[in-house]
Formats: structure tokens, C-alpha cells, sequence
């Protein structure tokens, strides 16, 4: 069993080869080649009964664990949203580790309550976001969504279904979302109890965002046949296309029929940082709460989600439980996380959103962003003078969605050539992309966003892109 004494030999071999990591992830292949259950069979049937040796446990990390990763700190990581790292994030990483802090409460940690009280405003600050709201961290945004729902759940039960349960209230509640809104919705309403009949998902215009219509012409439906409209989600960059929902015409509809406004700013919220950026977000003050990841596209390794309320005493009434040991006598006077959210349990995260934020500050940011959008501006134009794809979406971020086009094919022959170009363009291993259907049309997607992708990664890409679609139609003729 490694020792306290030897930690300094392994940490300093570890150290090393993180950084051999970070200087190298280029030479990796991005996708993993390995087959289902190739990692589970080549690992031992049972745990050992006497301990091993670091050395035989690094050479097991590089033989079997390493062949088995995808790679997303590679440039060439195109596929989803970016889950970004950076060497001042896993510095705070290790550091948390190393602390190995529960922060549940104020008083077994001041300082991570205190610090993820500043950085939160700090962010706020630098997103934008209105100087009332509150802000925490959660793990993921679909905890901040499921927190969002819980608190509005309580609010029209006057704090009442978390002890009397659902069944004792006669109302049937309805939830709102376009037909483009992120899984993790669902999961939501199912963990709540509303149940995911009572999900609603509102038909989407062109531009892949909610039909406001639609969607208040369901909700008087649902009024005139007894359900009670509870909850809706504005989607700003939604997963499929990064489209942004009207959330001032959303607000007007959720005023009106008092209905709390999330808003999922999952990936996109980043974006705010920059002020060029600021008219993809207007509105955002009229929503009751909001939820975007510093994983995804500021440089924080995941997890990190910032999760903002308007209401913190409604927030703090749906979760606050105080058994008898947790009772200090701090409670009035500082903020004791543990009931602003699901988890009772807490790990250090602001800290590493406090390394992030220090370290590159906001210039060092925002020079990050406009690097990508101009990158995605660069990509776009490829796509638009070539003849043989076409620009499925207009991007407003880093997410570019395309396809191979001929007029002379079916819907169906381009929709297998395009998964056929995708499946061969990740057998590479140089790139990773992945996919979408938009409008019934498969559709690639291009998300630019990695820590360390440049321009000369863009153009990498275009030439694989080229060579393999070729490739592709020589073998269907």
C-alpha cells in the first residue's frame, strides 16, 4: 500500500506523465478502436487480496486503460459539445484531490463555501447576468434543471409535496419544452414525479426554436382541460443545432399564466462572456432560473455547472433538511450549499473555476472564444463554396451543421451517404465527429471548440473530409 512517505515519488511520476499527456494528446488516436467488453475481459475476474504496487498499477493505466479512452482534449474532438480541460483546471483538480474536503456546509470548509460564493458572482459578472440573481455550482446541468423543477413543484404547492407527496394536491401538472430541448428534460419530469406524459414538447419554426404560438395555444388548451401549466424550458443552444429560443416572447406566455422559466444555456451560456455575444441572451432577466457549464466551453474540467435562481429562499425551502448534527449555530450567516441542491454531499469545485478565472482572466477568455467562432466563420465558408455539401443551419456558435448534398440522389441515399462518411471519418482515429437529424435530414455535426484546436486542425479536417467522401461515392458507383 503506497505510504504517505512515498507520495512524493509516485505524485512526481504522475505529474510527469500528465504532462507527457498534454504535450502529446495530438499523437493519440481520438475515438478508442477497442471492441465491447475488450477493456472488461483483459481486467482480472476479482479485486486482489493483497495489495500491488504502484509501478505494476501505472503499467496497467498505460497497457489497458489508455488504449480504451476517447480522447477529448485532442484538437480534433469535433464530436458533441466540447468537455474542456486546462493545465490551470487539473492544477485545482489535484489540488482538490488532495484536500479531499466534503463540502457540504459552511463549517467543514469556510473557505470552498466562501470561494464558490465569489466566483459565482465574479461570473456573473462577467456573463452579464442580472446583480439579483443567485448563483451555485451543481455537478451537472441536468442537476440545475432538476433543481429548477423541484423548486417550482414546491412553489405551487406551498412547500407542501415534498411531505404530503404529489398524490395529495388534485393537480395535474403540465411542463413545456420545444421538440429540440436536451434529454436530461425528460429525466427531469420523471425523477419529479410530474411523469413524462406530462412533458409537452412544442413544435420548432425554421430555425429549429420554440413556435411561440404553438406553444401558448398549448397551454390554454391544457388550462381548458384541468392540468395546471407548471414549468417550461428556453432553450439558448440547443444540442442538435445550437438554436436559441425567443425566452422575452417565452417570459410573456409563462407571466401570463404564472409558469416558471428555465432557461438551458447548457453549452452556449459561455458565449456570453463575450459582448458582441450579449443579443443571443436577451431576455434572460425575465426567466426565473438558469443553468449553464463552465465544462463545456470555458476551459473547466468537467464536472462544473453554474446554476443561477432568482428566488434563493424558494430554492433553499425545497432542499434544506437540518438533522441535528449539521446544526452550528453559522446557519443565518453564511451559505450552506448542501441545501441548494440534490446532493448532501459537496466536492471542492469552485476551486478550479477559480484557478480557470485567475489564470486566463477574462481577456485570456475571450481571446479563446473569438478563436473558435472564427474558426467555425472559416469552416462555414468551406462548406458554402463547395457544391458537394450544404450548410444545414446558420451558426451562430461553434457548431456547424452540414451534409454531403447531390440533387440528383433520394433523401434516402444521402441520409447513407452521410452516416457511411461520418462511420468513415472516425475509423481514422484522427477525428471525432458525430451526428444529428435535423428536419429528418442525417446530419453531421462540426463542434469547434477544443482548448488547443487552431486553424491548422480546421483544415485537417477538410482535407479528411474531402478524400473520404470521395472515397465513399467512388464505392457506391
Amino acid at each position: 500500500m503506497l505510504q504517505r512517505e512515498n507520495f512524493r515519488e509516485y505524485a512526481h511520476k504522475v505529474a510527469d506523465k500528465m504532462a507527457d499527456y498534454l504535450e502529446n494528446v495530438e499523437d493519440f488516436e481520438v475515438l478508442s478502436k477497442v471492441e465491447p467488453r475488450q477493456i472488461f475481459d483483459e481486467l482480472p475476474v476479482s479485486a486482489p487480496k493483497e495489495g500491488e504496487s504502484m509501478d505494476v498499477i501505472l503499467k496497467d493505466f498505460d497497457d489497458i486503460i489508455m488504449k480504451g479512452m476517447t480522447h477529448w482534449q485532442n484538437p480534433q474532438f469535433f464530436g458533441y459539445f466540447p468537455a474542456n480541460s486546462s493545465p490551470a483546471s487539473v492544477l485545482g483538480e489535484m489540488l482538490t484531490a488532495t484536500l479531499g474536503a466534503q463540502c457540504m456546509i459552511w463549517q467543514t470548509s469556510p473557505a470552498a463555501a466562501e470561494l464558490e460564493e465569489k466566483t459565482m458572482i465574479w461570473l456573473a459578472e462577467w456573463c452579464g447576468l442580472p446583480k439579483d440573481w443567485h448563483g451555485v455550482i451543481q455537478d451537472t446541468a441536468s442537476a440545475g434543471t432538476l433543481c429548477s423543477l423541484l423548486t417550482a413543484r414546491e412553489k405551487a404547492t406551498n412547500f407542501e409535496s415534498n411531505t404530503k407527496g404529489l398524490a395529495f394536491f388534485n393537480k395535474k401538472f403540465r411542463t413545456y419544452c420545444s421538440d429540440q430541448t436536451h434529454s436530461s428534460i425528460d429525466k427531469a419530469v420523471r425523477i419529479a414525479g410530474i411523469g413524462s406524459d406530462n412533458l409537452i414538447k412544442i413544435k420548432t419554426d425554421s430555425n429549429f426554436a420554440i413556435d411561440i404560438n404553438a406553444f401558448e395555444e398549448q397551454v390554454k388548451q391544457d388550462i381548458q382541460d384541468g392540468f395546471t401549466p407548471l414549468w417550461a424550458v428556453a432553450n439558448l443552444g440547443t444540442t442538435s443545432s445550437t438554436a436559441f429560443d425567443n425566452v422575452v416572447e417565452m417570459a410573456e406566455v409563462c407571466s401570463k399564466y404564472g409558469i416558471w422559466l428555465h432557461i438551458d444555456a447548457a453549452y452556449a451560456g459561455t458565449a456570453a462572456i463575450l459582448p458582441e455575444k450579449r443579443y443571443l441572451f436577451e431576455g434572460i432577466e425575465l426567466g426565473d432560473s438558469y443553468v449553464f457549464n463552465p465544462h463545456k466551453w470555458m476551459f473547466v474540467n468537467f464536472d462544473c455547472s453554474a446554476y443561477y435562481v432568482k428566488d434563493k429562499v424558494a430554492l433553499i425551502r425545497t432542499f434544506e433538511i437540518l438533522p441535528e448534527y449539521l446544526k452550528t449555530g453559522f446557519e443565518s450567516k453564511v451559505n450552506n450549499y448542501r441545501d441548494w441542491g440534490v446532493a448532501l454531499g459537496r466536492r471542492f469545485r469552485a476551486l478550479k473555476l477559480w484557478f480557470v478565472m485567475r489564470n486566463f482572466g477574462l481577456d485570456g477568455i475571450q481571446e479563446k472564444l473569438r478563436l473558435h467562432l472564427s474558426l467555425a466563420d472559416y469552416f462555414t465558408q468551406k462548406i458554402i463554396s463547395h457544391q458537394n455539401f450544404e450548410l444545414i443551419t446558420n451558426p451562430e456558435l461553434g457548431l456547424v451543421c452540414f451534409r454531403y448534398f447531390d440533387e440528383d440522389k433520394s433523401a434516402e441515399e444521402l441520409d447513407k451517404i452521410n452516416e457511411q462518411i461520418l462511420k468513415s471519418l472516425n475509423q481514422t482515429g484522427k477525428v471525432f465527429l458525430s451526428h444529428t437529424k435535423l428536419n429528418g435530414k442525417y446530419v453531421l455535426r462540426l463542434s469547434i471548440g477544443q482548448t488547443y484546436v487552431e486553424k491548422k486542425h480546421i483544415d485537417n479536417f477538410w482535407e479528411l473530409l474531402l478524400s473520404v467522401s470521395s472515397e465513399q461515392l467512388s464505392v457506391l458507383k
